[in-house]
């Protein structure tokens, strides 16, 4: 057992090093969505009120609505994209070495899960600078928060990640996988509009869009408005985590 707990270390260790190491990544994971938040947000928060918030000249009211929704867009990218050192593990051989160590393959799925999770909760708290930038007053028992939920969002997510990673032969393959599943993702997550009043099939999609509870979480923590309570959306959330870790190893354990 304690050489499976070193293991699941030493894996966590190495991609958190890794993230920190690289400054050029952590940049381009904050730049997209800043971009997202002051200039799109900004632009949409002009033309159109958004989930029934009346906006100033300076349309905070649609900036604050769509904060926790670009908080859990990094979230979601930064989860998902950082399995992607699996498949360039195993093209570069790295991968069949940690395979044939004494240790689980449980422990390395976790491992590289809760990697995955640790740096996308920072690059989530990276973003936490933006919202004096438009005039939302998070206080600190809200960021006190905010930490365990977006670690409990990017735990969920990178488990979803390493699914796909664990399935993937090339690079190339798991990119394009991987957007064709996180697009839809964000979009149908209610992160950019309200989830409510919305035609019954794109109700039905949202509903079984795991990130939709997500952005759920961080929208009731920030700005107290949600559709769904916080115990029904953990318990979603949970479910679905739960599945996607059991699949994760499953994957590992079929990985040659």
């Amino acid at each position: 057992m304690k050489q499976n707990l070193n293991g699941v270390y030493i894996i966590w260790l190495r991609d958190v090093r890794k993230f920190f190491r690289d400054k050029p990544r952590m940049i381009g994971a904050t730049v997209q969505p800043a971009l997202y938040l002051l200039i799109l947000g900004t632009g949409l928060s002009r033309s159109a009120p958004a989930a029934g918030l009346q906006s100033s000249s300076s349309g905070p009211g649609y900036l604050h609505f769509i904060f926790p929704g670009i908080l859990a867009m990094t979230l979601l990218f930064t989860s998902v994209f950082s399995a992607i050192s699996i498949v360039w593990d195993r093209e570069v051989g790295f991968l069949k070495e940690v395979m044939v160590a004494p240790i689980s393959r449980w422990s390395v799925a976790m491992g590289k899960t809760l990697g995955g999770s640790t740096v996308s909760m920072f690059q989530g708290c990276l973003m936490l600078v933006f919202a004096p930038i438009i005039h939302l007053n998070l206080s600190m028992a809200a960021i006190l928060k905010l930490i365990p939920a977006m670690f409990f969002i990017s735990f969920i997510l990178s488990a979803m990640g390493i699914v796909i990673a664990s399935r993937m032969k090339s690079m190339q393959g798991f990119t394009l996988i991987t957007n064709f599943i996180m697009l839809p993702m964000f979009f149908l997550s209610g992160a950019m509009f309200s989830t409510q009043n919305l035609p019954l099939w794109m109700d039905r999609l949202t509903r079984l869009d795991p990130l939709t509870y997500g952005v759920e979480i961080l929208r009731i923590i920030t700005i107290g408005n949600s559709r769904y309570s916080m115990l029904y959306s953990i318990n979603i959330l949970a479910l679905f985590g739960l599945f996607m870790l059991i699949f994760a190893i499953r994957g590992f354990a079929k990985t040659e």
